[in-house]
C-alpha cells in the first residue's frame, strides 16, 4: 500500500500524526504495528489508523502480508499426550498379530475413537481385512509409519509425517508455517513441500487437531516527502479535541489549538433497513388497484383440478393438465362446490348445456375434477369468488404465489406470482378491459402499451399484453379477455366478466434491471442494498 505524495505541511497534522510521524524518522527505518505502539506509548489499534491518515498524505508507505500459523486443538493436545488412536489400535494389533472390530472396539474408551482408529488404520496402510471362518479380522501389514513416497520408509519406521507435525506444533505453542515447515524438514529433509500441505490439511479439515489462523503483519516506512517534512521541523502541542461547556465558561480555549477535521473526507456508508425490492412491486401493485376500486381476495394453495380446469372450461384432456405440467398430490377430495354447479359443469363440458354451444364432447369424469393439485393460476381463486358473488358488481383482485413443471433457467422458475383480476357488472365490453389494463401499466411506468389478439380456452376475445422496452423491445407481460359464457353461465352469472392474468416476475426482472429471474431470489446483500424497486 503506497502513499500518495499528497502536498501536506507540518501545521496540517494533528499531534498524534506528529508524533507517529517523527518516530518513523528515527534511524531505526521500518516499523510494525507493536513496535511503533510501543515507541509513541499509543495503542496498536489508534497508531495504525494514524498510520493509515499519514499514508493518504503520502508521509509514509505501509505494506501487508499475511502469515498461516499453526496451533494444537483441544483434542489434538489430548491425542498427542495419549498418542493417535489408529497408533494406539497398532500397538495392540502388533501385541496380538490380530483383532476383530469388536476387540478392538473394546480397547478404547468409547466407539467414536474406536471407529477413528479403525478408518485410519486402513486409510494409512497400517491393518487389513481378513475374513477366517465367516468373521472378519484386522491384521497389521507390517507398515509402521505414514511417509509420502518420496521419502525412505527405512529412515522412518516408528513415525508418521502428521505425527511429527503435532510435535513440532506442541512444542511451539503457535508456530508460523514457514518455520513449521523448515523444523519438518530438519527432521525429514527429503520431505517435498506439496507433501506437508497435505498433511496438514488433513489434520486441520479432516481430523481437527490443528488450528489454522492468519496474522496480516504490516511493515510501516516514512516517505521522502515524510523526511522533509521532518527537516522543516516539527513540535507536538496539546491540541483541544472537542470544545466543552467547561473549556468555554472558564475561557481556557483561547490561546489553544485545536484539533484538525478534514471535512473532505466520505462518511461511512450506511444501509437502513428496507423492504426487498420484489416486494415493493408486488406492494405498488396492490396500491395501484386498491386505487382504481378493486379489494383484493386469497386461497388456498391447494386447488381441485374443478376449480383449476374445468370451472375454466379447459377439457379434461388438455396437455396442460397433464403430470408433466401441473404438479399433483396424489389424492382426490370431494369437490367443494355445489351439486347444482358441478352438474352445470358437467353438461357444459359434454354438450354445452343450456347454450348454443357444443362443449368439448365426450364423457366429463367428476373423479378428475376431484384430484388435487398446486394451483397452477390465481384464476381459480377468482372464480370461485366469483361463483358466491354471482351480483354485479365485483372487482376484485388476487397477487399471489403459483405452481408449474418448468425447467429452471434464466426466464423460468416452477413457483412464481400471478396477478388475477376480474371485473363483472352490468355493460361493461372489451374496451373497459383494455383501459383497465392501460391504466394499470402506465401507473406501473409503462409508457409504451400494445394489446395483441391472443387464444386462451376460457376468454373470448382474447388479449396478451406487450410492453415496450428500447434495449429490448416489446416484451410479453400477460393475457386478458372477456370470459366465455361456457365458463359464467354453469355459476348463474348473467353479466359479461373482463378477466386478466399478469406476470409479475417478467415485469419485476424489467423494472429491477434484471436478466435472470432467479436473482429475484437470491441473497445478494450489495443488490438488496443499492436497488431501487423500480426503473
Amino acid at each position: 500500500m503506497g502513499g500518495t505524495n499528497t502536498k501536506a505541511t507540518a501545521d496540517e497534522l494533528t499531534a498524534t500524526e506528529k508524533r507517529v510521524l517523527l518516530a518513523l524518522g528515527e534511524e531505526r527505518g521500518e516499523w510494525n504495528q507493536k513496535t511503533l505502539s510501543e515507541k509513541t506509548d499509543i495503542n496498536e489499534d489508534a497508531v495504525m489508523q494514524t498510520a493509515f491518515m499519514l499514508a493518504q498524505k503520502g508521509l509514509c508507505e505501509i505494506n501487508e502480508w499475511e502469515k498461516n500459523y499453526y496451533r494444537l486443538t483441544a483434542e489434538g493436545v489430548v491425542y498427542y499426550a495419549q498418542r493417535l488412536p489408529e497408533r494406539r489400535g497398532l500397538d495392540l494389533l502388533i501385541d496380538r498379530e490380530e483383532a476383530t472390530f469388536e476387540e478392538l472396539k473394546n480397547a478404547f474408551p468409547d466407539e467414536a475413537e474406536a471407529n477413528i482408529s479403525t478408518n485410519w488404520l486402513l486409510r494409512k496402510g497400517w491393518a487389513r481385512i481378513e475374513e477366517k471362518e465367516g468373521e472378519k479380522f484386522l491384521t497389521p501389514t507390517g507398515n509402521t509409519s505414514w511417509i509420502p513416497p518420496e521419502v525412505p520408509k527405512d529412515r522412518y519406521s516408528r513415525v508418521g509425517v502428521d505425527e511429527e507435525i503435532l510435535r513440532i506444533a506442541r512444542d511451539a505453542g503457535d508456530i508460523e508455517e514457514n518455520i513449521l515447515l523448515s523444523r519438518l524438514k530438519e527432521r525429514i529433509p527429503e520431505i517435498k513441500d506439496r507433501s506437508i500441505k497435505s498433511f496438514l490439511g488433513d489434520l486441520v479439515g479432516k481430523r481437527d487437531l490443528l488450528e489454522r489462523y492468519t496474522i496480516v503483519e504490516r511493515r510501516i516506512s516514512i516517505t521522502g516527502v515524510g523526511k522533509e517534512i521532518l527537516s522543516q521541523g516539527i513540535s507536538v502541542e496539546e491540541e483541544i479535541a472537542q470544545l466543552t461547556p467547561e473549556l468555554i465558561r472558564t475561557g481556557s480555549w483561547k490561546g489553544r489549538k485545536f484539533k484538525r477535521y478534514d471535512v473532505n473526507l466520505s462518511s461511512k456508508e450506511t444501509f437502513a433497513a428496507k423492504i426487498h425490492p420484489y416486494q415493493r412491486i408486488l406492494d405498488r401493485m396492490r396500491r395501484i388497484f386498491t386505487e382504481m376500486g378493486f379489494t383484493e381476495i386469497k386461497g388456498e394453495l391447494v386447488q381441485s383440478a374443478f376449480w383449476n380446469f374445468d370451472a375454466l372450461f379447459v377439457p379434461q384432456d388438455h396437455p396442460a393438465r397433464d403430470m408433466q405440467d401441473t404438479f399433483y398430490l396424489a389424492t382426490r377430495k370431494r369437490i367443494e362446490a355445489s351439486e347444482e354447479l358441478i352438474k352445470n359443469v358437467k353438461q357444459m363440458h359434454e354438450h354445452g348445456g343450456s347454450l348454443n354451444s357444443t362443449g368439448w364432447g365426450g364423457e366429463w369424469r367428476k373423479e378428475l375434477g376431484e384430484e388435487l393439485l398446486l394451483r397452477t393460476h390465481t384464476t381459480a381463486i377468482t372464480l370461485g369468488y366469483l361463483a358466491s358473488h354471482s351480483e354485479p358488481p365485483v372487482k376484485v383482485f388476487c397477487i399471489d404465489r403459483v405452481y408449474r413443471r418448468e425447467t429452471i433457467d434464466a426466464t423460468h422458475i416452477p413457483e412464481f406470482d400471478q396477478l388475477e383480476g376480474i371485473v363483472m357488472d352490468r355493460g361493461v365490453t372489451f374496451s373497459n378491459l383494455l383501459g383497465c389494463l392501460l391504466t394499470f401499466y402506465k401507473k406501473m411506468g409503462f409508457p409504451s402499451i400494445r394489446f395483441r389478439p391472443g387464444y386462451f380456452p376460457y376468454t373470448e376475445p382474447s388479449v396478451e399484453v406487450e410492453v415496450y422496452m428500447p434495449a429490448r423491445g416489446w416484451i410479453e407481460l400477460g393475457g386478458a379477455g372477456v370470459f366465455r359464457e361456457e365458463v359464467t353461465n354453469p355459476m348463474g352469472v348473467k353479466y359479461p366478466v373482463l378477466a386478466w392474468g399478469l406476470g409479475i416476475g417478467r415485469l419485476a426482472m424489467i423494472s429491477l434491471g434484471l436478466t435472470d429471474i432467479r436473482d429475484l431470489y437470491h441473497s445478494d446483500m450489495d443488490w438488496l442494498r443499492n436497488a431501487r424497486g423500480f426503473r
